[in-house]
């Protein structure tokens, strides 16, 4: 009897144990890796983050990985050692005349570990994804630039809604509402032509595209160009996003997240806003739409081109004073490559396709 105790008691405390190493592994999630061969190995060809919200994703997607494996690991031996220990040669080498091997059915300990260890798993996982979310959803980073992202079959319009007077020429605030553009997107709400549908929502026009923004400085893609958007590093940046036909998705893979972009954010309760806390690397970086949207989706490219704050400044103060020059000559004079240089082997040509100058680009050009 006393025995039995003894080894009831061991039985707790190694169980105690593997929990406890379990959540001290697990306790990594919110500390960055090592940064060597195998822990970058674990990354399964996720690229290097180049916000803070990346960063603990990435590190957050390597723990989870090393928990499946030294999960898996003892999953692996526990099977590996119960097939060599009660194969019919093993028996036969050890005398054991039985014809089965010691049955566990029933055994309710032995049920409820393998039912309470999943759960407990699962809740430690879910206790470390938890912050990690958070972060990168948060609305509380101060942007002091804010992004205006349409995606539409099947390219891209980037314009600027607001730029703190930090990053301005004139050092003012900078409201960038195209009034005009934004007035014709309010009416056509209200606007039935001949023959158009009514739309789904509370009976409003089919082309209702009240609930887009229109700005002074934008860039909008084009089966000639692609288009980039340019963004200061070191930064805290908002991005407002919508659709102005069918569902889209705006995916910087060095972000580390993406982004269902919608039609009618509002009425289909998506929160259109996210923001990063800084982008920490200069440079290009290719942009994709990672949703199926039609014919052309894989040809949906953008790029991401992130200056210096000073070079920043000096794009805007060109933008501002040559408002009918195209962004590749406003990138030129900042002396870096006027064309996108990440989307290659992709191409933009969609010969064949609708005409580009659809309401979208002509509310823009109003």
């Amino acid at each position: 009897m006393e025995q039995r105790k003894v080894h009831g008691m061991n039985r707790r405390l190694g169980l105690a144990g593997l929990l406890g190493a379990s959540g001290l592994v697990l306790s990594g999630c919110t500390v960055a890796p090592p940064d060597n061969g195998f822990f970058h190995a674990l990354r399964m060809g996720w690229p290097q983050g180049i916000t803070p919200e990346a960063q603990e994703l990435g590190n957050f997607w390597v723990w989870v990985w090393v928990a499946a494996w030294i999960i898996g690991i003892i999953m692996w031996t526990l099977m590996f050692v119960v097939i060599f220990r009660d194969s019919d040669k093993a028996r036969k080498r050890r005398g054991d005349n039985e014809e089965f091997p010691r049955q566990t059915g029933y055994n309710v300990p032995l049920e409820l570990a393998l039912t309470t260890l999943p759960v407990l798993i699962i809740m430690v996982l879910f206790f470390f994804n938890v912050p990690v979310q958070d972060k990168a959803t948060a609305l509380d980073k101060d942007p002091k630039v804010t992004v205006d992202v349409t995606g539409f079959q099947w390219n891209w319009k980037f314009g600027y809604g607001e730029i703190n007077s930090e990053l301005m020429p004139n050092n003012q605030n900078y409201d960038g509402v195209d009034e005009q553009a934004q007035k014709l997107a309010e009416d056509s709400q209200y606007e039935l032509r001949e023959g158009q549908e009514v739309g789904p929502i509370h009976g409003k026009s089919a082309e209702d595209y009240s609930y887009l923004n229109f700005n002074k400085i934008e860039t909008v893609g084009s089966t000639e160009e692609i288009p980039i958007l340019v963004l200061p590093s070191k930064t805290a940046i908002e991005f407002n996003l919508a659709s102005s036909d069918v569902v889209h998705s705006f995916w910087v893979p060095e972000f580390l997240f993406k982004r269902d972009v919608f039609p009618h954010p509002e009425q289909n309760r998506s929160e259109r806003r996210f923001q990063v806390e800084e982008i920490t690397e200069e440079g290009a970086f290719v942009g994709r739409c990672a949703e199926m949207c039609g014919t052309y989706h894989a040809m949906m490219n953008f790029e991401v081109r992130v200056v210096s704050p000073e070079d920043f400044t000096r794009y805007i103060d060109y933008r501002q004073k040559h408002p009918e020059a195209p962004n590749s000559e406003a990138l030129e004079a900042i002396g870096v490559d006027p064309y996108a240089v990440t989307t290659s082997p992709f191409v933009t040509d969609r010969q064949g396709t609708r005409d580009e100058s659809s309401d979208i680009n002509r509310n823009s050009q109003n």
